[in-house]
């Protein structure tokens, strides 16, 4: 469902050539690309679509969005919310967000009062991350089988990954982008999109019950300082 926008450039030097055979004009059309190719391309969109569509928008007010914190932080120092934007930071030093915890650090937003078991739903939030931030989570499907989680999107490097594995968007660093995650519960499937763009389908892990999460929490190789930015948070079902 992937698709990119293609532009046809206009051959710069072709208004300045004198073509003095009909052969020359022919090979120079046989290199180009076909007109209904060029057509398609002309057309194709540059924006991806709304994942949206077909779902219906469930009503959230500040108390669906429980901060998680190092225990001993005040929440003020690794979290704030202003003209709507919400930054999570913490650092690969801070204690776990409980004390009979033994997590790695964390400062995530669990969205609560939606918790599901069956149907499909969708999470929708525009993200932003500062370069430098490596080996964190910043979006979690929580709940699963034999794990804890469904699905985790990672930070590596500039690259947002499933897990630690395959690249899911580059180049994701000092840019706003818009994610969506849809979770068939009953098809095992989740299907994230960025900017309205199908970048990867996995497979769903089992388990009982299951929540959003967003923020930062440490991975493998974190940075010192791991933080996310995000608005416009909203999560949809489909009926």
């Amino acid at each position: 469902m992937a698709s990119h926008a293609v532009v046809v450039l206009p051959l710069p030097w072709l208004a300045s050539c004198v073509c003095v055979c009909m052969v020359a004009v022919v090979a120079l059309l046989a290199s180009s690309p076909a007109p209904a190719a060029a057509s398609r391309a002309a057309r194709a969109p540059v924006h991806g679509g709304n994942p949206t569509v077909g779902f219906t928008e469930v009503r959230l007010t500040e108390s669906n969005f429980e901060l998680q914190r190092p225990y001993d932080e005040p929440s003020g120092d690794r979290y704030s919310f202003h003209g709507g934007v919400r930054q999570l930071w913490v650092l690969s030093s801070d204690k776990p967000h409980a004390r009979n915890s033994h997590t790695s650090p964390r400062t995530e937003i669990r969205m609560t009062g939606y918790d599901y078991s069956s149907g499909v739903w969708q999470f929708e939030g525009y993200g932003y991350v500062p370069a430098g931030t490596t080996g964190v989570s910043i979006m979690q499907v929580f709940g699963a089988g034999e794990t804890a989680t469904t699905l985790m999107l990672h930070v590596y490097d500039g690259a947002l990954r499933y897990y630690d594995r395959q690249v899911v968007e580059d180049g994701i660093y000092d840019r706003w982008f818009r994610l969506n995650v849809v979770h068939d519960v009953g098809a095992s499937m989740l299907t994230v999109y960025i900017d309205g763009v199908q970048k990867l389908q996995a497979p769903g892990r089992g388990g009982d019950s299951h929540y959003f999460k967003f923020g930062v929490y440490a991975q493998r190789h974190a940075s010192s300082c791991m933080e996310s930015r995000w608005k416009n948070i909203k999560i949809f079902r489909k009926h």
